[in-house]
């Protein structure tokens, strides 16, 4: 919930409203493994990305695994092999781009540490260098919370802080780690089988956000994230639901062509459940989350599956949130 808001765009002239994002870590893990390869070179392969290899210093930052070679050079890698597994869908809007970013920049400064843990990256350094790296690259305005759910884990609220002040951000826990399990029994997750694009999305929010033409419905959106974050915090799923859904319905109104036709009947279903639904990242394909009543999610889970099962690839997503955010291993 609050997602764009994290974009300085938005974030900047919306000062006064106090904007925050709500984010839950999903325990669906990204790991990034270095192995010795050519010397002078680089390559790295993702499952459901390919492979790609290139002398280092000289990829192509606008290639599908720019953001990961950006990375390598700037920590001056060069004679690695990277390997990036995700336990999520590729291109699921669940920011495993973002998610691999942070875990390459992990392994890299340790790399170059040689294993020892002192002057070791902060989780914050990790996130706020991997979002600026990711920004330098993609050539537009991106936001900071799929970072700071990687790094951190768990159930945040994230609240944007604008320069000269250093700290960028101000994190507040939402859910205590102790009722995480409760929270899994209120939630789905489900990926539509497509995979997203959501540049030209939040590029159009951009655009009307500038041009003046939409900032009644985003400081609206500001206020609805508040409200989800103090009925989530309290566990009054009803109320999270229906900011839920009414904060989906100005995305909606903004971008009809966040949900498509499975998505928009999903969402549907939710509704009737009296579950709030959303798509996750900036839509366009990719995952819906529905959140709710107990009760509610449990009858909703069914009728989910089978609207799911219309299309090849389809499916519910394993529900579990993450404890623990970044973890670096040495060796083995």
């Amino acid at each position: 919930m609050g997602g764009t808001l994290d974009i300085r765009t938005f974030s900047y002239p919306l000062q006064h409203l106090r904007p925050g994002t709500l984010n839950i870590a999903l325990n669906l893990r990204t790991s990034v493994r270095l192995e010795p390869h050519t010397a002078g070179r680089v390559r790295v392969t993702a499952a459901g990305l390919g492979s790609a290899e290139f002398p280092a210093g000289r990829a192509p930052y606008s290639h599908r695994l720019g953001l990961m070679f950006a990375l390598a050079d700037f920590f001056r890698a060069a004679g690695v092999h990277i390997r990036i597994h995700s336990d999520s869908p590729p291109r699921s809007a669940l920011g495993g781009s973002s998610v691999a970013a942070c875990a390459l920049a992990a392994a890299l400064d340790a790399a170059g540490r040689r294993g020892r843990p002192e002057g070791a990256m902060s989780p914050r350094s990790v996130a706020l260098l991997t979002h600026a790296v990711e920004e330098s690259v993609a050539g537009v305005p991106c936001g900071y919370q799929d970072q700071l759910a990687a790094v951190y884990g768990g159930v945040h609220a994230w609240y944007w802080v604008p320069l000269p002040r250093a700290a960028v951000f101000q994190r507040k826990r939402a859910v205590p780690i102790g009722r995480h399990a409760e929270l899994g029994r209120h939630l789905l997750v489900a990926y539509g089988g497509i995979p997203h694009v959501s540049a030209d999305v939040n590029g159009r929010w951009v655009r009307q956000f500038v041009a003046g033409r939409s900032r009644a419905v985003w400081e609206e959106m500001v206020g609805l994230t508040h409200r989800f974050v103090e009925a989530l915090s309290r566990g009054d799923y009803g109320q999270a639901a229906e900011c839920m859904h009414r904060e989906t319905g100005l995305r909606c109104r903004l971008t009809p062509e966040v949900l498509d036709d499975l998505g928009r009947t999903l969402a549907a279903a939710a509704r009737r459940a009296a579950c709030g639904a959303r798509f996750t990242g900036a839509g366009g394909g990719g995952c819906l989350w529905a959140i709710g009543e107990a009760q509610d999610i449990a009858r909703l889970r069914p009728r989910w599956q089978e609207i799911l099962a219309r299309r090849s690839g389809a499916r519910l997503l394993p529900v579990e949130v993450a404890r623990q955010g970044l973890t670096v291993h040495s060796g083995g």
